[in-house]
């Protein structure tokens, strides 16, 4: 057995759940942040059996997609120095970052 530890953008969760279950495939959602823009991903825990890790994968693959969008430049932690004028910038967001583990041992009670 394997679990797939997939972080995604919020906006692709939906629809990955959706898919995911008319596969026949059970996910359980994690509301998470992310560090650099500190807006909200998705972590989803899946397990699966190994011949159906491909599926699982493909249908990652197939339904979190990469798109460019513009956004404000985060404001320094510190206080903000005099003359700090926030600036736009271009970053690319979504897409997933999946974790395949090795599971030893799967109980459901």
């Amino acid at each position: 057995m394997k679990l797939i530890m997939s972080i995604i953008h919020d906006e692709d969760s939906a629809r990955l759940t959706t898919a995911l279950n008319k596969a026949g495939i059970q996910v359980t959602k994690l509301a998470s942040t992310g560090g650099f823009l500190r807006v909200g991903n998705s972590t989803m825990l899946i397990g699966v059996e190994e011949d159906r890790l491909e599926d699982a994968l493909k249908i990652i693959h197939d339904c979190c997609h990469t798109q460019k969008q513009t956004t404000i430049a985060n404001q320094p932690y510190t206080t903000t120095p005099e003359g700090y004028v926030p600036y736009p910038i271009e970053v690319t967001v979504g897409g997933a970052t999946v974790f395949v583990l090795d599971v030893d041992q799967f109980l459901k009670y």
